[in-house]
C-alpha cells in the first residue's frame, strides 16, 4: 500500500497531470517498507477506485515505474489544454499587434523627419532670392498630405491613447499656414528686390541689357545620371507660340563629345517628375553647343565645320550646311569646355551662331542665321579671344561672354552689341553648383538662361536696365 501510496502522490504532480502517460521513477528505498506487490496492493486498495485505473512495476534497478490517468474531476485537464490554446491564440495576436507598433513606429520617425526637411525647405524659400515654380509648392502640398493619410492610419489602428498622435497631426496641419503669406508674398513679387524694376514684357528688348543674374535653382540632375557631366539643356522658343515650347535635354556621351540621346518634355512638371517623356536617337552631334528654336534642334556635325537642323516632330535631318571658315574640333572651343568650337544660341531675334575662324586668330566670330537654310544673315567680328571664354549667349542681339572666377563662380565680364557694334567690360557674378557650366541656353520669353553645369541642370532668372 505504501508503494501505490507513493506512485498515486508522484502522478498528482500538475507538470505529470499535463503529461498524463508520463511514467515517474521513485527509487528501491521507498520500496523497502513493504513487501507488497504493486498489482496486489492496486487490486485491494479502495482509494485507487477512486481515480482510475494505474499500472506499476520495479525494474531491474529497483525503480517504481507507474502511470494513470486522472479523471477530470480531480483534475481539468481538457480546460487545462483549452487554456493553453487560448495563450497561443492571445501570443499570436500580441506579436500581430506589437509588429504593427514597431511598423507605426518607424513611420512616425520617418515622417518626423520629413517634417523637418519640410519646415527647413520652407525657411529656405522664404530667405532666397531664387525663382520657385508653382509646382515647388505643389510638391510641399503632396508631402504633407502624405503625412495626413499617414495620421489618418495610425487613428484607426491605434487602440488606447492618441495624444502624441493628435499632437503630430496639429504640428502637421501647422506647417503650411504658419508660412503661407510669406510664400504668397515671394510667389507674387517674383523675388524682386526692394528698388528694382519689374521686367520687361517677354520676348521684348525694351530694356537696356542684362545688369543682374539670380541665385541659380537647381531643377535636377539629368536623367542619365552623374558620369554624363557634359550636355546642354532649354525650353523650344518660336515667336508665334512663345510661352508653348517643348522642354529638351541632351547629355552627351561620357567621352564629352557625341550626342547620340535627347529627351523632349511637353512641360516643366513632365521633366521634374520624369513622366511622359520622348527619347530619341541621333549619331552625328558633337559637342554642348545646341540650340532649339521653332521645333527645330541645331547642332554641329560630327567632325565637321557642318551644322545639321533637326526636326524634333520626325528626329529627321532636314538640312545640313558648312559654316564657312569656322574653326572645329577644338581649335577654338571655350576654356575647360572641349568640342564647342561652334556655339548655337537663340534670342528674341533668332538663331544665332558663335565660332572662331583661323582669320580671326582665334577671337569670337557672331554670325546670325537663317533659321530654315542655315545660310548666313550677317557677321561681326570682336576682339575677345574666345579660348579664354568659359561660355557665351545672346539676350538681343548682344553677346554675354562669361569666364572661371573659381570653382562656385563665373563672371559675366563681356558684351558685344551687334545693334551697335560696340563691346565693353561687365562683373556681373554667377553662382554656381559645380565646377564648369557646359553650355548656356537663353529663353526669350521665361528671360532665363538654361544651364548645364557639370551634368546638373540649373535655371537663372536675368535682371534688365530699364531703357
Amino acid at each position: 500500500m505504501w508503494l501505490g501510496f507513493l506512485c498515486l502522490l508522484a502522478l498528482l504532480d500538475l507538470h505529470s497531470a499535463a503529461l498524463s502517460t508520463t511514467p515517474r521513477y521513485f527509487p528501491t528505498s521507498y520500496l523497502s517498507r513493504s513487501p507488497t506487490s504493486i498489482s496486489n496492493w492496486s487490486s485491494s486498495s479502495a482509494e485507487s477506485q477512486s481515480v482510475s485505473n494505474f499500472t506499476g512495476s520495479v525494474d531491474d534497478r529497483g525503480t517504481c515505474q507507474c502511470s494513470v490517468i486522472l479523471p477530470d474531476t480531480t483534475f481539468p485537464v481538457e480546460r487545462v489544454e483549452r487554456l493553453e490554446i487560448t495563450a497561443q491564440t492571445i501570443s499570436k495576436k500580441f506579436e500581430k499587434e506589437l509588429s504593427k507598433v514597431r511598423e507605426y513606429v518607424q513611420l512616425i520617425s520617418k515622417y518626423e523627419k520629413k517634417l523637418l526637411n519640410l519646415t527647413v525647405r520652407i525657411e529656405k524659400i522664404e530667405q532666397d532670392t531664387i525663382s520657385y515654380t508653382e509646382l515647388d509648392f505643389e510638391l510641399i502640398k503632396i508631402e504633407v498630405r502624405e503625412m495626413e493619410k499617414l495620421i489618418q492610419r495610425l487613428k484607426v489602428g491605434f487602440v488606447g491613447s492618441t495624444v502624441i498622435i493628435d499632437q503630430l497631426e496639429v504640428e502637421v496641419r501647422n506647417e503650411i499656414p504658419s508660412h503661407g503669406l510669406i510664400i504668397k508674398s515671394l510667389w507674387g513679387a517674383s523675388h524682386l528686390k526692394p528698388g528694382r524694376s519689374p521686367p520687361p514684357s517677354p520676348a521684348l528688348c525694351t530694356h537696356g541689357g542684362v545688369v543682374n543674374v539670380s541665385k541659380p535653382a537647381i531643377v535636377q540632375l539629368n536623367w542619365l545620371g552623374f558620369s554624363y557631366k557634359y550636355g546642354a539643356w532649354g525650353r523650344d522658343y518660336s515667336p508665334q507660340l512663345p510661352g508653348k515650347g517643348l522642354y529638351w535635354v541632351a547629355p552627351l556621351n561620357t567621352n564629352g563629345r557625341t550626342l547620340q540621346n535627347y529627351r523632349l518634355y511637353n512641360t516643366l512638371d513632365d521633366l521634374l517628375l520624369y513622366r511622359y517623356m520622348q527619347d530619341y536617337y541621333i549619331s552625328y552631334g558633337q559637342g554642348s553647343g545646341i540650340a532649339v528654336y521653332n521645333n527645330n534642334m541645331y547642332v554641329n556635325w560630327y567632325n565637321t565645320r557642318n551644322i545639321a537642323r533637326v526636326n524634333l516632330a520626325t528626329n529627321r535631318v532636314e538640312v545640313t550646311q558648312t559654316l564657312p571658315q569656322a574653326a572645329y574640333n577644338n581649335r577654338f572651343s571655350y576654356a575647360n569646355v572641349g568640342w564647342q568650337d561652334i556655339d548655337l544660341a537663340v534670342d528674341e531675334n533668332g538663331l544665332w551662331v558663335i565660332y572662331a575662324t583661323e582669320a580671326s586668330t582665334g577671337n569670337i566670330v557672331i554670325s546670325k542665321l537663317n533659321d530654315t537654310t542655315l545660310a548666313v544673315l550677317n557677321t561681326w567680328h570682336t576682339k575677345q579671344y574666345k579660348p579664354s571664354v568659359s561660355n557665351a549667349f545672346m539676350v538681343c542681339g548682344v553677346l554675354y561672354a562669361t569666364r572661371t572666377l573659381s570653382t562656385r563662380a563665373e563672371e559675366i565680364f563681356y558684351y558685344f552689341d551687334t545693334n551697335t557694334g560696340q563691346e565693353g567690360r561687365l562683373a556681373i557674378v554667377m553662382q554656381k553648383v559645380q565646377e564648369t557650366l557646359q553650355s548656356i541656353n537663353y529663353h526669350p520669353y521665361e528671360q532665363k538662361l538654361f544651364v548645364y553645369n557639370d551634368g546638373y541642370l540649373l535655371n537663372y532668372d536675368l535682371f534688365f536696365q530699364p531703357q
